[in-house]
């Protein structure tokens, strides 16, 4: 994608639709969790709503033209019945006309849900679920 600066969920959405080739947007839900072997102290951190990483729960990718709005996003989402902070978000291009497929759309989506497992966050786009751009570096 051409570097455009983006501040919002629709400017994502414009930005991928004024592209020369078919794009496909990769989406990954998280939420907090505590980490595994975690002591006392983080456990009453994380019932106080800090600490904890962010577990992907929910993976889907859309073309632009399928997604309407965030809202509609967000209310699809939780028709999938899972809870969610953190939408992190990457975009995939096609060549030549065609738009990426299955096997690289998967492909990329387990890269992005290792990244997220892992702390390396800085490549996606993160927003809440108001809808507002999030700035996350890696951990």
């Amino acid at each position: 994608m051409s570097q455009m600066s983006i501040e919002s969920f629709d400017d994502l959405l414009l930005l991928a639709r004024q592209q020369p080739d078919p794009q496909r947007l990769l989406f990954v839900f998280t939420q907090p969790e505590l980490p595994e072997g975690h002591t006392a102290e983080q456990a009453e951190r994380f019932a106080a709503g800090a600490g904890g990483h962010l577990a992907p729960v929910v993976c889907v990718d859309k073309t632009p033209e399928e997604l309407s709005s965030f809202a509609a996003l967000v209310e699809e989402s939780q028709q999938a019945a899972q809870d969610w902070v953190v939408m992190f978000v990457a975009a995939l291009s096609g060549q030549a006309g065609v738009g990426p497929g299955e096997e690289q759309v998967e492909q990329s989506l387990r890269y992005m849900v290792e990244g997220i497992r892992t702390g390396r966050v800085a490549s996606f786009l993160a927003f809440d679920r108001q809808g507002s751009l999030l700035q996350l570096s890696n951990g």
